[in-house]
């Protein structure tokens, strides 16, 4: 029989969650998102249970996203409805976590990106080890920084949100920490360790597990991203990186160029909009963006040379709305 993509199970006072499609990096598809919904609900009153874990399987990715094939699918169809269903429960899911009553507790290890962000950062503890990836790399496939992150990057230190969801620059998990978009560093070796102190303890073992951080490696840029990042239009944005002339600004410029046009002025607009949104706000303008966005062209483009072909040429289209 084939295993479930999420394995649900309680160890001690700890109930454990376990995404589980490693040969797809762990992405999101409706039934992942709907079992981690359904017991997240059935734990909340239960009082056996103290904190929730989740974590995926394999060694290379926490979640590398959601199930983005499967929407191009539908929008390439015209399914609309199956398009504002997953979008619809994913977000429902994101909303859940953030004002879960217990504690939330992620162990990122590997690539965590999209639909990953989702289902951690709004949780009170996100652990991350040496081998974490985060990012929001939206813009490189014409979607936008979504999953909540409208509300939660503008909240990073100067301009280093938007710096992130327009760029989909990763950050290790140490670098993570830095930014904040996790809260603790523990290296892989000592997981199932930390593991069973959860189970046993409870998430109070957390800061006894957490170890000193290294530099963070985008000190050096820090004021220039909040120089260059803090303009009011992409265009003043790319034109303050060209008058940086540094390798940093020039690799950064280039990035930038990659991306669909169309998909960085609409991230940005909502990126800046976030700043002054509830989460709640956030959830509902992503939600009606979204329906949006999947009609573009480019966004079935950038799936297509990205995750489908990994030809990694898209041919955008010229600037326009949603």
């Amino acid at each position: 029989m084939e295993e479930a993509s999420v394995i649900v199970d309680v160890q001690g006072r700890v109930a454990h969650l376990r995404l589980n499609r490693p040969r797809t990096l762990n992405a999101l598809d409706m039934g992942m998102i709907r079992a981690i919904a359904l017991a997240l609900a059935g734990w909340r009153d239960n009082p056996v249970i103290h904190a929730v874990v989740i974590e995926g399987t394999g060694e290379r990715a926490f979640c590398a996203g959601g199930d983005i094939r499967a929407v191009r699918d539908a929008a390439l169809s015209g399914d609309a409805s199956v398009i504002r269903e997953f979008f619809t429960d994913e977000y429902a899911l994101n909303a859940a976590i953030a004002g879960y009553p217990k504690p939330y507790v992620a162990l990122i290890d590997g690539f965590c990106m999209g639909g990953g962000i989702g289902v951690s950062v709004h949780g009170q503890i996100r652990i991350a080890t040496e081998f974490a990836q985060f990012a929001m790399p939206e813009t490189a496939i014409a979607l936008f920084p979504d999953v909540g992150a409208t509300h939660v990057l503008p909240r990073l230190p100067g301009q280093l949100g938007l710096f992130l969801g327009l760029t989909g620059h990763r950050l290790s998990g140490t670098d993570a920490v830095h930014a904040g978009l996790a809260t603790h560093y523990v290296p892989r070796a000592q997981l199932p360790k930390l593991r069973r102190a959860l189970a046993r303890d409870g998430v109070a073992v957390v800061a006894g597990f957490a170890e000193a951080l290294p530099p963070f490696t985008l000190a050096p840029h820090r004021e220039a991203i909040d120089r260059c990042f803090g303009h009011h239009s992409i265009e003043a944005i790319e034109a303050a990186l060209a008058a940086e002339d540094t390798d940093w600004a020039r690799t950064t410029l280039a990035t930038l160029s990659n991306m669909s046009p169309s998909s960085l002025r609409w991230s940005f607009d909502i990126l800046r909009a976030g700043a002054n949104r509830t989460l709640t706000q956030c959830l509902a303008a992503e939600l009606s963006l979204v329906q949006r966005v999947t009609r573009h062209p480019d966004f079935a483009e950038g799936v297509r040379a990205m995750v489908v072909d990994k030809d990694r040429a898209p041919k955008w289209g010229p600037i326009s709305g949603p």
